[in-house]
């Protein structure tokens, strides 16, 4: 099928920045008293938004209350690290050229905020492929990734019915709230197990396979 808006998540579709925010993520956590291994981290936190993290500590802790300055300071370490680390994922440079070139719109709906997407497309050399108004946080929407928001948000603004765009999501909350959208989503299983995306219309392992999952295989 050709789509007529694609839907990029950001982090772990076209960043490769899971493995580091998840690992620093579950050492703040442990060293805050709250131990959380890196596999914690992928299944509790990945893909959500940023409220999750306080709401699972809360719940899971007996009301306990993270650092005011949490959020700021994990910024800061993964943002330290992105300059460091961070590469695109492999194929994202080569997948965004073929989407642009082919005329189907597309756009970042993430559940990071704008700071985050702006500063990982920055340092892997992805933010020349978008324009501000081609970015899309959960910061715009209040609710995050399982609701459809996010996901009907960007759509909206781009001026496309939910059921002519694509997601491309590495997670299960991804994965849900494409759904919810009633949009078609496909799984990226690099990080995440594929059953546990066995909800997406379809999945992929390498971003070689997108252009056939998205019609432009000419």
């Amino acid at each position: 099928m050709r789509y007529d808006l694609v839907i990029f998540d950001n982090d772990g579709v076209l960043v490769d920045s899971e493995p580091i925010s998840n690992r620093l993520l579950a050492d703040y956590l442990t060293g805050l008293g709250y131990p959380t291994t890196i596999e914690d981290s992928y299944r509790d936190f990945m893909g959500a938004a940023a409220h999750t993290v306080h709401d699972v500590i809360a719940a899971r802790h007996d009301g306990a209350r993270l650092p005011e300055t949490f959020d700021e300071d994990f910024h800061a370490r993964v943002f330290a690290a992105f300059q460091q680390e961070l590469l695109p994922v492999a194929g994202a440079a080569e997948l965004l050229k073929r989407v642009r070139e082919s005329g189907v719109r597309y756009c970042v709906a993430s559940s990071a905020h704008h700071e985050w997407i702006r500063t990982a497309l920055g340092r892997t050399g992805l933010d020349g492929f978008f324009t501000d108004g081609q970015l899309f946080s959960a910061q715009d929407v209040g609710r995050g990734k399982p609701a459809p928001d996010l996901f009907l948000h960007a759509a909206a603004t781009m001026g496309v019915p939910p059921e002519r765009c694509v997601v491309l999501e590495d997670s299960p909350l991804g994965v849900a709230a494409a759904r919810s959208a009633g949009m078609d989503v496909f799984g990226y299983t690099a990080l995440t197990p594929a059953e546990r995306l066995a909800a997406a219309t379809g999945q992929y392992s390498d971003t070689a396979q997108v252009p056939a999952l998205l019609g432009l295989v000419q």
